[in-house]
């Protein structure tokens, strides 16, 4: 299979209640190590891009280590522009090739987050694309978006017209989730994830996954969070590889770059595979030709 639209990676998951990862890589390097868990995992894998990783390594570099390395793959991905409040952002990553956006304009009152949200997806759809939208902040501030500040949780019915009327493809509730790691287990609102989806079924994209237990993960599966989002997890496992190996390094005085990279491969590697089996994507991809 190649790069397919979000929607038809998420609509499946949504049926089925499974979870797909949509893990935030920071450079070829990572984008490489979490297609080559999907691809031996047989999963599905959705790469999300911050607009920070946009920006620093370029639209056009960013686009085209994608399209090289997911060349002739054979498992579902699908391309994702994280938390953009950005609306040149989001044309500029649309026009290049992504297959999905989210438009984080949550910081918005809830009716221009809607009339904006609802010239996104008409945009979007001109490319052939996807959206994701949510009308709370997610706590945290990730990649220098968003706040500490805990945002208020808008009524069911809300949250329904909101999803109705701009025709978004994915909601991205806030129910007691955050981004970054948690210094104790969050308390979740896992009700609320069921409310949404009872009143419109929809799939719900869970930000702020890292840290999260496995009960949680599985019962929020089970409810219809079928992309499930991980960032700090990459980012955390992508500098302790590099620190444990460079304190090796130095202690045996062996500066030998092509085994960094190896090494740190290995660990995102095996990050994202561990994510794929706990969300019980892999395997869906049917066969896949190892990388």
């Amino acid at each position: 299979m190649p790069v397919v639209p979000l929607k038809e990676i998420v609509d499946r998951a949504f049926t089925e209640r499974y979870g797909v990862p949509a893990i935030n890589v920071v450079n070829d390097l990572t984008m490489e190590a979490v297609l080559a868990a999907a691809v031996r995992e047989r999963s599905p894998v959705i790469v999300q891009t911050s607009v920070k990783t946009v920006r620093s390594i370029g639209l056009d570099l960013l686009f085209a280590m994608w399209r090289e390395l997911t060349a002739g793959i054979e498992v579902p991905v699908s391309l994702h522009l994280d938390h953009c409040p950005d609306r040149s952002v989001i044309t500029g990553c649309l026009r290049q090739g992504w297959n999905s956006v989210l438009f984080d304009a949550s910081s918005l009152p809830v009716e221009e987050n809607q009339r904006q949200t609802i010239e996104v997806v008409a945009e979007a759809r001109g490319y052939g694309a996807n959206v994701e939208g949510e009308i709370e902040s997610i706590t945290g501030v990730e990649d220098g978006i968003g706040s500490d500040e805990v945002a208020q949780t808008q009524s069911l019915p809300v949250a329904i017209e909101f999803i109705r009327a701009t025709g978004i493809d994915v909601f991205a509730p806030a129910i007691g989730n955050a981004h970054g790691v948690y210094h104790a287990e969050p308390k979740l609102d896992a009700q609320r994830v069921s409310d949404i989806v009872a009143e419109q079924p929809i799939p719900i994209a869970l930000h702020g996954g890292t840290g999260m237990t496995d009960a949680q993960f599985t019962d929020l599966i089970a409810r219809g969070c079928a992309k499930v989002n991980i960032s700090t997890d990459l980012k955390v496992t992508f500098m302790r590889a590099n620190l444990a190996y460079l304190r090796t390094a130095e202690e045996q005085n062996k500066w030998d770059p092509p085994s960094l990279f190896s090494s740190v491969r290995e660990a995102v590697l095996e990050m994202a595979a561990g994510h794929m089996r706990r969300f019980g994507s892999a395997g869906r991809a049917g066969a896949g030709k190892a990388r």
